[in-house]
């Protein structure tokens, strides 16, 4: 299998870079090689490759300044999925495996969201994203595939894990959102899971699907079991206080869902692969970062 990575250089691209299977063909592109938001650039790319399989894990996150940059925001997360779609569809039977977000939901469900629950979102963000799957959908149809995720993290890149452990250290006390829930996900494991479904015919595993790790939190929540997991991995010292507060104690400029569970379970039946709880998977990643003596 030919495979195609972009947003390589990012933190979901670099998962599917260390987990990539060793049948795989790889080109893997970062954001300076590979532009989505170029639609030349992009057939250029698609075209001297021919993949069997793009994997996008390019994408604009800044959620706060896509309120400022909606055209930013927009290229990358609407334009660019349609870019791909249109340069897959150039080819035989090329497949689009396409990242999506929590974001696209308005966070006022009083269950886990299904794929196929009305969608809402509350910023242009969110919007961009949904945008995206659509324009991607309706260009390849069964040849796309979109996978929702939610509250990525990793040991490198920008995410709430790693600036946690900064303030921890820094600080040695946080105050942290308690009235937003969701659940942490590990990259590695999403970048496994991708990967499981790449392999997949068109059959089994195109349209909308959600991942996640296992489990229930809040960002309060995450940053305890931060302090309390990092602590016992020797990332940071012991005692680190950590505070709720409430969203309206910490205004943002883009308004955030205040409930974004994501029920996986139709995934869990299309790749064979159950996910392990969260706080296990933060475990695992900060057991990797531990300085090696």
């Amino acid at each position: 299998m030919k495979a195609l990575v972009t947003g390589a250089a990012g933190q979901i691209g670099q998962a599917l870079l260390q987990a990539a299977p060793a049948h795989v063909e790889l080109a893997a592109l970062t954001r300076s090689e590979l532009d989505i938001s170029d639609a030349a650039a992009v057939r250029s790319a698609v075209g001297a490759f021919a993949p069997d399989v793009i994997l996008n894990a390019a994408a604009f996150t800044a959620v706060d300044r896509a309120e400022s940059e909606p055209e930013r925001a927009s290229s990358v997360n609407t334009a660019g999925p349609r870019y791909l779609a249109e340069a897959a569809g150039a080819l035989p039977a090329c497949r689009l495996v396409h990242l999506s977000t929590d974001y696209v939901f308005d966070g006022r469900s009083t269950r886990s969201y299904l794929p196929d629950d009305a969608t809402g979102p509350l910023g242009v963000y969110g919007a961009s994203k949904l945008a995206g799957e659509q324009a991607a959908r309706q260009v390849l149809g069964a040849r796309c595939l979109i996978v929702r995720t939610a509250w990525v993290y990793a040991g490198s890149g920008g995410n709430f894990l790693l600036t946690m452990l900064r303030l921890m250290r820094e600080r040695g006390a946080v105050r942290v959102v308690a009235d937003q829930i969701g659940t942490p996900s590990a990259a590695g494991p999403l970048a496994e899971l991708l990967w499981r479904l790449a392999g997949l015919s068109t059959e089994r595993a195109s349209g909308l699907l959600h991942w996640t790790d296992a489990g229930v939190a809040s960002w309060y929540d995450f940053a305890v079991a931060i302090a309390e997991e990092g602590a016992a991995a020797g990332l940071l010292p012991p005692g680190v206080e950590v505070s709720p507060i409430t969203t309206a104690e910490y205004p943002t400029q883009a308004a955030r869902p205040a409930f974004s569970l994501l029920d996986s379970r139709r995934t869990w039946e299309i790749a064979n692969l159950r996910p392990r709880h969260w706080r296990v998977r933060l475990r695992e990643t900060l057991a990797r970062m531990r300085p090696r003596s």
